[in-house]
């Protein structure tokens, strides 16, 4: 296949004219399907099934590869006026389309939870292309034999993988939905449907990655399809969040009810599939997880090994195997671009527009590479207020309050006096530039050598993100061919330690593996008291996930999961809520003022459209939005 299957797709577009990518849903029974080709000259061959399951790899692709947004429902980072709406396009998947429109804010009393509708249906549109897919492909296994069934029974495998991540999606998001997986060759079918139960679904999904599992073979075929490590990396994630539920309890959603013993089941379950992963695929971490270099402070010529995951020209050949399961995207002048650039950059990166930042708090979560433990918090301080805010200890705007900390703060985050690549609007290197908070676009002396300082049109909280950010020319803002990843080598590490201390509590194996997630950091291993007992194990790994995954949308996830967001937040019903700052010291947003019990219980579950409740007289409401 030529370049990567995504840029294949577009080539399909252009083959079949039937084929409409960039369709709009208005419900999910709208029946056109990227992957439906009409004519009794279609689904004969394996190459056939192949093009059409293309199809469905770019719908899915455009429900997960802007899942940073989701991070912005939590404690991590700031979505821009909340929603992405600059640097997505109303109905059109490839750019975007299913998370225009969203609310991307942490606090439910600006009622993030109910507005997301275009998500929901665009999720339902991924779910009649794969099964559109599979219900077809299934029919032309009974003429297949040989290598011939192989291959198509791949196909299934693949489309039946996709399937079961987007219902994880849409259950882990609104609980029980309705459950379709049949080709719908009228609406009749389905305008009565009404929500099928959480278990009957994650039941369902574990089914898809089973198949899966057994149908896939060990090593993708190609960039950017499913393998067997994937689908059993899916499960285990499955069998983990079903085990989280039971666990933890989900009180929003009518009609669930927990049970230790099945969360138990589950946490072994998931245990089970990420060990497997682990130990029988020959995989590994990017640059066997060494920490690289840090390089000088303030320049940006020398990076850890972290950054350098995270840029394609050296990870789109998957050659260490990090990435198990990614979305490709083809680059310039395919159509087929993505937008890191675009969200996580400023107006120096790219024309960029910075519609994520992280919070000013995520910087104290920086361990340090001395003690393995965190450092004296930050302290906010304005230089024109406070001469000495330059110098100061732990100073937030004092650059030497950032040495010493984990070398994934250096590959994600830019604080004062840190270098970035300057990259023009036509993708050319322009050379280094200053990201100085408060110093929009001016000119900047260093040891006798004049900068320009990072161009921004939004309001950072005093830092940007370097994580995302392409330090070589070549592409405009929306035209990358970054592989994003969905399902990392590191996260099944950490999914593992979770699910194992669950069972048993801390074991070596468990902590061995958290402490190699950790040394890509250049941190020394887990003191003995993080690894005393379940509790202060668990807080090591969440710790760890909210560093190694940090903007890769998986935060907002697990606090529910976890039910963490009071904690997270240090909230509760009646507070007087919480001011995030800058490191200036200035109060940025308030969140959680005053909230009721019924606006913390919708941080938990998202409204169900009330367009598909009025189409669909069956589909009830989940209470905390009655």
């Amino acid at each position: 296949m030529k370049r990567n299957i995504m840029y294949t797709c577009r080539t399909i577009v252009m083959a079949i004219g039937t084929l409409t990518l960039t369709s709009c849903y208005d419900n999910i029974l709208n029946q056109e399907s990227t992957s439906e080709v009409p004519g009794s000259g279609f689904w004969k061959t394996e190459a056939d099934a192949t093009y059409a399951l293309m199809g469905c790899y770019n719908h899915v692709r455009g429900l997960f590869d802007r899942d940073y947004y989701f991070d912005g429902h939590s404690d991590m980072l700031r979505v821009r006026d909340g929603g992405g709406t600059m640097s997505t396009s109303a109905g059109n998947i490839v750019r975007g389309g299913a998370y225009q429109g969203g609310l991307y804010f942490p606090d439910p009393t600006w009622g993030f939870g109910a507005k997301n509708d275009n998500y929901y249906k665009f999720c339902y549109g991924g779910v009649n292309r794969t099964n559109y897919v599979i219900g077809n492909v299934q029919k032309m296994l009974d003429n297949a034999g040989g290598t011939s069934r192989t291959g198509l029974e791949t196909v299934i495998a693949e489309a039946r993988l996709m399937r079961g991540m987007i219902y994880m999606r849409l259950i882990s998001m609104w609980g029980d939905v309705p459950y379709i997986d049949f080709i719908v060759n009228d609406n009749s079918e389905v305008i009565t449907l009404p929500r099928t139960k959480l278990e009957v679904i994650i039941n369902k999904c574990i089914d898809d990655f089973t198949y899966a599992y057994e149908h896939l073979p060990q090593k993708a075929v190609d960039k950017g399809r499913a393998s067997q490590a994937a689908a059993l990396a899916f499960r285990g994630k499955a069998y983990l969040y079903w085990g989280s539920w039971n666990k933890n309890g989900w009180p929003e959603l009518d009609g669930f009810v927990p049970s230790e013993k099945k969360a138990q089941e589950a946490f072994k379950l998931a245990a089970n599939d990420f060990k497997d992963v682990i130990e029988n695929y020959n995989l590994n971490l990017f640059r066997n997880g060494e920490p690289g270099e840090w390089g000088e402070m303030g320049k940006c010529d020398v990076l850890p090994n972290y950054f350098y995951l995270f840029i394609p020209n050296t990870v789109n050949d998957n050659s260490d195997g990090e990435n198990i399961f990614f979305f490709t995207h083809g680059g310039p002048s395919t159509g087929q671009g993505e937008a890191l650039m675009r969200d996580f950059g400023c107006r120096s990166t790219g024309n960029s527009q910075a519609w994520v930042f992280p919070y000013y708090e995520v910087a104290d979560r920086y361990q340090s590479t001395i003690t393995g433990d965190y450092c004296e918090k930050l302290i906010p301080m304005n230089p024109n207020s406070q001469p000495n805010a330059r110098t100061a200890k732990n100073s937030a705007i004092n650059p030497e309050s950032y040495r010493n900390r984990d070398y994934r703060m250096k590959a994600t985050l830019l604080w004062d006096y840190e270098h970035v690549t300057g990259i023009d609007n036509t993708g050319t290197v322009t050379g280094d530039v200053v990201f100085i908070h408060k110093q929009n676009n001016k000119k900047v002396n260093i040891d006798g050598i004049e900068y320009n300082t990072c161009r921004y049109d939004s309001d950072p909280y005093g830092f940007f993100f370097r994580k995302f950010l392409r330090n070589y020319g070549g592409a405009t803002r929306d035209e990358g061919n970054m592989n994003w990843p969905v399902m990392r080598l590191a996260d099944v590490f950490l999914m593992y330690a979770e699910a194992s201390n669950e069972m048993e509590g801390p074991t070596q194996y468990a902590i061995d593996l958290v402490n190699r997630v950790r040394h890509r950091g250049n941190l020394p291993a887990l003191k003995p008291e993080k690894t005393a007992d379940k509790a202060s194990f668990f807080e090591a790994i969440e710790q760890e996930r909210f560093i190694e995954l940090m903007a890769e949308g998986k935060r907002s996830f697990d606090l529910r999961r976890w039910r963490r967001i009071e904690k997270a937040w240090n909230v509760s019903p009646g507070c007087s809520g919480i001011y995030v700052l800058d490191t200036h010291g200035a109060k940025k947003q308030g969140w959680f003022i005053n909230p009721t019990s019924r606006d913390l219980e919708r941080a938990y579950i998202f409204k169900i459209p009330q367009s598909e409740r009025d189409r669909n007289p069956n589909l009830t409401q989940n209470r905390p939005w009655l």
